[in-house]
């Protein structure tokens, strides 16, 4: 598959994109007024940012929980900003040493958040490091080797800890329960969605139709950023072959030329979905098997496909492989097989 294939049947995955880093900054909210959705997360962040302001004190360790797209580094810049300090950001696997780890804390100022993507992906020797820095503000380091090894103590300033993760099963119970507060992102509802695409739309100055941002709102996969990506393809097509504002016919012509169908599935979702109803006979299937047979990474169907067809109902996961569900018969238009007549009258 080449580069310019897999990037346009990953369309619609969640992570982003190295060319969109710009862009999406330029239509991340910047306070938590403007975050549209996560109505209970937004309520509890915004009584702890005021505490931790009333108070002057750092805020508390911050662990946010979600797929790509939901807006956890969104809330890691708003938190930031509502405190009125310094930010640090930083992906989990770049921290591969503890020099890499000291040298970033001691860079704080009191009070400074430092923001950890993709926390999980963190080696065990930068956790150990965390470990005092998170609890105590303090900074042990080891010099020497040996016998003569010695242990070097550096306080550090009071500072925040935000960490962002995908894959809260494989954060290690120390490092998860030194964070004083957990939030749990949740997909958005179409009328969230609906109201992210019009906001963005003033942002990037689109004309676009109450009717035209529900459209695109529908089949986001409840994902402010595959919103927001759908919204830019379907401008463009609004400029070149119209007159640049979108109503409700050219957002649908739009997303039938980009084949995202109305559930928000796209040609990979329903090449995955084909194959384990034609080839693996509605399953089950192994992840393996899949991946082979689709000629899809293993990684890439778990962590970006996946988790969408089974919320929709499309998948099932069992403790023997993949299923595909009724419904997913249905939209792919095969037939449910029926069961043996002898079989049934057996059971």
């Amino acid at each position: 598959m080449t580069s310019q294939a897999a990037e346009e049947t990953q369309f619609l995955a969640p992570a982003i994109r190295p060319e969109e880093d710009e862009l999406e900054r330029s239509l991340r909210p910047r306070t938590l007024d403007d975050f549209i959705g996560q109505d209970r997360v937004k309520e509890q962040l915004a009584i702890t940012l005021e505490a931790a302001r009333a108070r002057n004190e750092a805020l508390d360790h911050l662990l946010l929980i979600g797929p790509p797209g939901l807006g956890k580094t969104s809330l890691a810049y708003i938190a930031r900003e509502e405190l009125g300090v310094g930010l640090r950001t930083v992906a989990g696997p770049a921290l591969e040493r503890k020099g890499d780890v000291a040298a970033i804390l001691t860079g704080l100022d009191e009070r400074d958040v430092l923001f950890i993507d993709e926390i999980h992906r963190v080696s065990s020797a930068v956790e150990e490091i965390l470990y005092p820095a998170l609890e105590d503000f303090r900074l042990d380091i080891v010099v020497g080797q040996g016998p003569a090894a010695r242990t070097l103590t550096l306080d550090l300033p009071p500072f925040t800890l935000i960490g962002a993760t995908t894959r809260t099963g494989l954060l290690t119970t120390p490092l998860r329960d030194r964070f004083g507060m957990t939030f749990r992102l949740e997909h958005y509802d179409p009328p969230e969605l609906a109201a992210i695409v019009a906001r963005s739309a003033r942002i990037l100055g689109v004309d676009i139709s109450n009717e035209a941002a529900a459209e695109i709102a529908g089949r986001a996969r409840g994902t402010p950023r595959i919103a927001n990506r759908i919204l830019r393809r379907v401008r463009d097509v609004a400029e070149v072959r119209h007159e640049g504002k979108i109503d409700l016919a050219i957002a649908k012509s739009a997303l039938q030329m980009l084949e995202v169908d109305e559930y928000g599935l796209d040609e990979t979702d329903r090449k995955l979905l084909t194959a384990i109803i034609e080839r693996f006979d509605g399953g089950p299937v192994g992840l393996n098997a899949l991946a082979s047979s689709t000629a899809e990474d293993r990684g890439t169907i778990e962590d970006l496909y996946e988790p969408y067809l089974i919320q929709i109902g499309f998948l099932a996961r069992t403790a023997r492989g993949r299923v595909a569900t009724e419904l997913a018969y249905r939209h792919i238009g095969i037939a449910l097989p029926q069961p043996d007549s002898q079989q049934t009258r057996l059971l």
